[in-house]
């Protein structure tokens, strides 16, 4: 920055000066990039360095050569603003300590706003309160990093409504040691309003016909189904009764044993249904007496049934001889299968899963 006094600060303004006249009298071909005038002081302010401005440039519209091309010096970009919540760590007594109780920071910054969420919170004022009154729900030192990584809204929940919403599960009956599970397994529980779970529990009690504790256990059972979507549910119960033709108490029954039907997937539900009724002629009653085959996975039903169907073994009928028990049919390791079920070696299942 170069003073000048006033009578020439008039002269510039004025155009009575020619900038290459200042630029001579300074020894410099860079070109002001302010004035300013104070004190009765006019000030001409350069960048600072002349070797930039000096430079030979190109215009942004001229032709180079390759040659001139391949020499230029292309400056490097400036760093990004750090996407990894790994960066903060050392930096971050929260980040660190979430981290600490197993916390996956790599699920975490891939969801929007939650990476600044993480940063602005206070350890001591904001999660440390949160995870105590998870410890004294009865939620275990291993599954905090599970819950948090699942629903770090958690620890911007007020410990107000966590504990109304713990007070409404205790007032329907459900025991503290069901509550901590159903908060370990189902982490967005507890961001729920208590009339959502009111609701949720009347809905289910309502359409599946259950008294107030089978309704009670089905959903300490399964308590994603006080979180998701009502819709899946809906049309799975539709699924049952009129595509697969399930009465009422049947599916009562069902839903009992295996809750995850309710949330299932509906192409995934249908197809092992198909299979298990059309191809292998399972009758409604053995499928109510063992529904966890509607949650067993398709290739195993498949690949046993046409294993055993090799060997003129897939005989399902309790009244005839040599019956195949559902549940072990699904349920069992494939050695155990193998030599229970099927009176063959685990090779022999190896060697024909090859020719599937």
């Amino acid at each position: 920055m170069v003073s000048y006094q006033n009578p020439l600060s008039h002269q510039l303004i004025d155009g009575g000066m020619l900038l290459k006249e200042w630029q001579t009298a300074l020894g410099t071909n860079a070109t002001p990039v302010h004035t300013h005038t104070h004190s009765g002081h006019f000030y001409l302010i350069f960048l600072s360095s002349p070797d930039l401005h000096d430079a030979p440039g190109h215009s942004a519209l001229e032709e180079i050569s390759h040659e001139e091309a391949v020499c230029m010096d292309i400056p490097a970009a400036l760093p990004p603003v750090s996407i990894s919540l790994k960066d903060y760590v050392n930096e971050s007594e929260t980040l660190g300590k979430l981290v600490q109780l197993g916390v996956q920071l790599w699920k975490l910054e891939q969801r929007p706003n939650v990476g600044s969420m993480l940063l602005r919170l206070d350890f001591q004022t904001d999660v440390t309160p949160r995870l105590v009154f998870l410890k004294q729900l009865g939620v275990e030192d291993s599954r905090l990093g599970y819950l948090i990584s699942h629903n770090p809204f958690i620890l911007t929940e007020s410990l107000e409504n966590l504990q109304a919403r713990v007070a409404y599960l205790r007032s329907k009956k459900f025991s503290a040691e069901s509550v901590a599970s159903m908060v370990s397994r189902a982490p967005y529980l507890l961001n729920f309003s208590v009339k959502r779970m009111d609701n949720r529990l009347g809905f289910y009690q309502q359409q599946l016909g259950l008294s107030a504790q089978k309704t009670r256990d089905v959903v300490a059972r399964h308590p994603r189904l006080l979180c998701g979507s009502l819709e899946p549910v809906k049309e799975n119960l539709k699924i049952c009764k009129l595509e697969m033709g399930f009465r009422e108490n049947e599916l009562q029954h069902i839903v009992t044993v295996i809750p995850k039907v309710l949330t299932a997937n509906k192409r995934k539900l249908t197809q092992i249904f198909d299979y298990i009724h059309n191809t292998m002629n399972i009758p409604h009653d053995l499928i109510v007496k063992f529904p966890q085959v509607l949650n067993a996975r398709y290739l195993r039903i498949k690949e046993r049934h046409l294993f055993l169907q090799y060997l003129d073994k897939a005989q399902y009928d309790p009244a005839k001889p040599n019956y195949i028990c559902l549940d072990k049919l699904v349920s069992l390791p494939d050695e155990a299968f193998c030599t229970e079920v099927a009176s063959a070696t685990l090779k022999d299942f190896e060697l024909f899963q090859k020719t599937m």
